[in-house]
């Protein structure tokens, strides 16, 4: 069978024919089921069609799974079947669709029903209780599998190479930092065979460009208040708005639009502060948790911003100071030296929050969402 032409080919053979010139676009493929050991990730912000994409393999799998035997023999990698497809879901995301049946691979418009061909796990271990109970499905596909333990990736390569399955993973990447989303997402980065990469219009009401980012950000009396470099990184609790100023809301922003106030602060300023703190002296970190309860002013974090947005454009600068209005950023503050930094320790913590009459639920909450457990003052 001949080579398909390239794009340019492509158009000189349509201006022979009489068409005009124009930009041609590579087809959305159905997918390919003859092709085992794939390790596919599907990235993009929130609303860019990741789940959607995945529905897409579940409608082509009906149809391949029609086809003849003589086909369904190269679609199949000893007892595993790639047409059938399993769909795994974080047992922690069970508040994101709840208006959906429970066998629903859901997404934002829609839904497919999997029937029992649907499972929730919280780690590599379940996953593969999962895989061992189901030799029969070929194409497995993970949807947010970043949220789970490292070795989820290389039980995945495992399987993929031994066995032949397909993995697909509908996942985000990048946090709402803008950083690679942990180890787990790092390593899905460099196991992965395919990657496809979708976007979203930014979510800004002036802003038509493509986005890639997920953006952070509170509802404060109406206020659209951006999240703090050193927000907890993990908040459990699905995407939809809220109007709770100590729920975050998410959208997708392209770069222009995704405002990040606080990440110079965080390593000039508060890290610093908890490095002498785990070195024995919580006072200087005391007294600016202590300043940053009150209304902030006294603060280095609003000193720094006063310096950093006053020259900037008023609009933009306004937006970044909104962030002061968020409640609990102390106990951010805090939460961010004991579980990313790993620079206070329990005892510490707990004397900070004993001292400062800390918001002890949004505290427990936190630690609770990052599967830790702590019993406060």
């Amino acid at each position: 069978m001949a080579n398909p032409p390239q794009n340019g080919e492509m158009v000189s053979f349509l201006k022979s024919l009489g068409f005009p010139e124009f930009r041609i676009h590579s087809a959305v493929s159905h997918f390919d089921f003859s092709r085992g050991g794939r390790r596919i990730l599907v990235i993009g912000p929130m609303g860019s069609g990741k789940t959607e994409y995945s529905a897409r393999v579940w409608r082509d799998s009906q149809v391949a799974l029609r086809k003849s035997e003589t086909l369904g023999a190269r679609m199949r990698s000893g007892k595993a079947d790639r047409r059938r497809v399993f769909f795994v879901r974080s047992s922690l995301d069970g508040g994101r669709f709840p208006d959906y049946p429970d066998d629903a691979l859901a997404y934002r418009g829609g839904y497919e029903r999997c029937g029992t061909a649907i499972a929730r796990i919280r780690d590599s271990f379940e996953l593969e209780r999962v895989i061992a109970d189901h030799p029969e499905y070929g194409t497995w596909i993970l949807d947010e599998v970043s949220f789970y333990d490292e070795r989820i990736a290389y039980v995945i390569l495992r399987e993929s190479e031994q066995r032949g399955l397909v993995f697909i993973f509908p996942t985000l990447i990048l946090n709402f930092r803008k950083d690679i989303f942990n180890s787990t997402a790092r390593l899905l980065l460099e196991l992965s065979t395919d990657v496809f990469p979708l976007t979203a219009y930014c979510e800004h009401s002036d802003c038509m460009k493509d986005s890639f980012y997920t953006y952070r950000y509170y509802r404060v009396e109406g206020v659209e208040c951006p999240a703090l470099y050193f927000d907890p990184l993990i908040i459990i609790g699905g995407d939809r708005e809220k109007d709770d100023p100590r729920d975050p809301s998410y959208c997708t922003r392209c770069d222009a639009h995704h405002y990040l106030p606080g990440k110079e602060y965080t390593y000039l300023n508060l890290k610093p502060l908890g490095v002498e703190a785990s070195h024995g002296n919580l006072e200087p970190l005391e007294k600016e948790l202590s300043a940053l309860q009150g209304d902030g002013l006294g603060s280095l974090l609003y000193r720094h911003f006063t310096e950093k947005y006053a020259d900037c454009d008023s609009d933009f600068a306004e937006v970044n100071m909104n962030a002061l209005k968020v409640p609990c950023i102390a106990e951010k503050a805090s939460l961010f030296l004991y579980l990313e930094q790993n620079l206070l320790s329990l005892t510490q913590l707990r004397e900070l929050v004993s001292h400062l009459d800390m918001d002890r639920e949004y505290i427990s909450r936190t630690l609770a969402d990052h599967g830790r457990a702590a019993d406060l003052p």
